[in-house]
Order: C-alpha cells, then sequence, then structure tokens
C-alpha cells in the first residue's frame, strides 16, 4: 500500500510593500512574504479532487488584504495575523506556516536630519520571520536575518588543526575572517516587542564579532551564539550559519614586491561553511 506521508503547498516569493503615512512623515517596509499549509490535501493528490484546496492566488490575495487592515509594525505580529486569518476560515487546513524577509530601507539623511519621505536601500542583509500555528494551538516563532556581510581584519587566526598529506593551508595567526552570517532564534513568548529584541540580539552579535579573539570560524560563531542568548532571556534557540568566505594572500614576489598581509583576492566559492545550533538548558 502506498500512502501520502505528508505534504504541504502553498505561495512564495508575494511582494508587498506597505506604506504607513503620518503627518511628520510615512513609514515604509517592504516584506517577501511566503504562505505554506498543511491540512486534509489528500484527495486533491490521489483523486484530483480540488474541493479542499485553497488557491494559491487566493493566499496571496490574502497577503496584501490583511496588509491593508493590519496595524502591525513587525513582521512577526503581522504573520501572526496572516495565519489567524487563513486558518479561521479554513477548518480543512491543520496548520499555516508564514516566512517573512524584510529588506532593509534606512531613512535618507539630509543636512543631518532623517528625511520624513525618501529612504535609501541599506545593503543585501535581510530580515526574517517563520510564524507557524496549528488550528487552537499557540504560535511558534522563529526570527533571524540573513546576508550579513562581516569582515575583521584582525584578531582572527586559524592554527593546530589536522595536517595530513593533502593539508596544504599554511597556519595563520593573522588573517582575514569574512562571513555572511545567517542567525535564526526561537522566541519563548508570542506577546513581545519583537523589533527591540531583534535590535538588541543583532548589536549584542555584531559587538561579540568585533571584540573577539578568534581561533577559528566555529569558535566565533560560538561566541555570538552564546553572549546574544545570555543578553535576552526571551529568546531559548539560536541557529547560526557562517560561511568562511576567503580572502587569499597575494603573491606579489614575482614582480619584486612584498605583501605583508594587505593584499589580497576576495573569493566567494569554494568556501567554508560552518553552522551550530545552540540552547538554553533547564
Amino acid at each position: 500500500m502506498i500512502e501520502i506521508a505528508e505534504d504541504r503547498y502553498g505561495k512564495s516569493r508575494v511582494r508587498l510593500m506597505k506604506v504607513t503615512r503620518h503627518p511628520h512623515g510615512n513609514d515604509l517596509r517592504e516584506w517577501t512574504v511566503e504562505v505554506l499549509l498543511q491540512g486534509d490535501f489528500d484527495a486533491a493528490h490521489t483523486a484530483g479532487d480540488n474541493a479542499n484546496i485553497l488557491p494559491t492566488d487566493t493566499m496571496k490575495n490574502t497577503v496584501y488584504s490583511v496588509a491593508r487592515s493590519s496595524t502591525a509594525t513587525t513582521m512577526e505580529d503581522y504573520a501572526g495575523e496572516l495565519a489567524d486569518s487563513i486558518l479561521s476560515r479554513n477548518p480543512q487546513v491543520t496548520s499555516a506556516a508564514i516566512r517573512i524577509e524584510a529588506a532593509l530601507w534606512r531613512r535618507l539623511t539630509i543636512d543631518g536630519q532623517p528625511h520624513p519621505d525618501t529612504f535609501m536601500h541599506g545593503s543585501n542583509e535581510v530580515q526574517t520571520t517563520r510564524v507557524e500555528r496549528a488550528q487552537n494551538q499557540p504560535f511558534h516563532i522563529h526570527s533571524g536575518f540573513d546576508h550579513l556581510v562581516l569582515l575583521k581584519t584582525a584578531h582572527s587566526a586559524f592554527t593546530g588543526y589536522i595536517k595530513d598529506p593533502l593539508t596544504t593551508l599554511k597556519e595563520t595567526t593573522d588573517r582575514l575572517f569574512g562571513t555572511a552570517v545567517r542567525a535564526e532564534w526561537h522566541y519563548t513568548s508570542a506577546q513581545l516587542n519583537f523589533d527591540s529584541l531583534r535590535k538588541k540580539i543583532r548589536e549584542t552579535m555584531l559587538h561579540t564579532f568585533a571584540a573577539h579573539d578568534s581561533q577559528s570560524v566555529q569558535h566565533t560563531l560560538y561566541a555570538m551564539a552564546h553572549d546574544a542568548l545570555e543578553a535576552v532571556p526571551e529568546i531559548d534557540d539560536m541557529h547560526l550559519t557562517m560561511p568562511n568566505k576567503h580572502c587569499l594572500l597575494v603573491d606579489l614576489s614575482r614582480f619584486g614586491q612584498d605583501n605583508p598581509n594587505e593584499i589580497f583576492v576576495p573569493t566567494d566559492e569554494p568556501h567554508g561553511h560552518i553552522e551550530a545550533r545552540l540552547r538554553r538548558t533547564p
């Protein structure tokens, strides 16, 4: 006998930009939304019966409709409203998972003052959240960020590793350490000041990265996640991915020049991949 073990479906890459207008100026948010549903959808697969299928086009329209009526100022709160809107109207859906990425728009500064209605795209960094809820069950909220590109030009080493006949990498106590951080953490409650906590988590991790005397990517990754968990008791789990974006020292000796650790070639591929999850223990 063959059966469906699990399935879900939804709408991805729904682009949403919302301008909230105030007398003193405007707020701008750009979110990319994904909606994934689980539920009683077996008949659609096995018999071509779509009676329980909410069209993904309807999901897209729901994203915009909920955004229009929403007063939420955080991704987490908006995602909760969106999940509840879908669950309340679709009893055949057992759970809804909402994932959102937020582009970073920063208010433009003109003559030393923040401009009320003009913005500049900050970087490739995106803020993320993943909010899940089953029917009549509590929310599970995982938030984070991705593509946070960082670089240390000092206080970074890599020594004492395994060396076998295929090892060509030389030990160094003074290397460039570049990475693009992806972080995700789990909130202990759905009733929190998410923007304030996100800012504190991010600032703590940035401070640790800058101040840490790194002996490896693993060493610094652990320190960043550890310090974030220590600083913010409202989270109990932190998953970090930190690729090692290599910067290779250029050999200038063939040109009759030295290179006292100043001239490098940045490379994206191949790169090291380091990840770990830390959790708070009872």
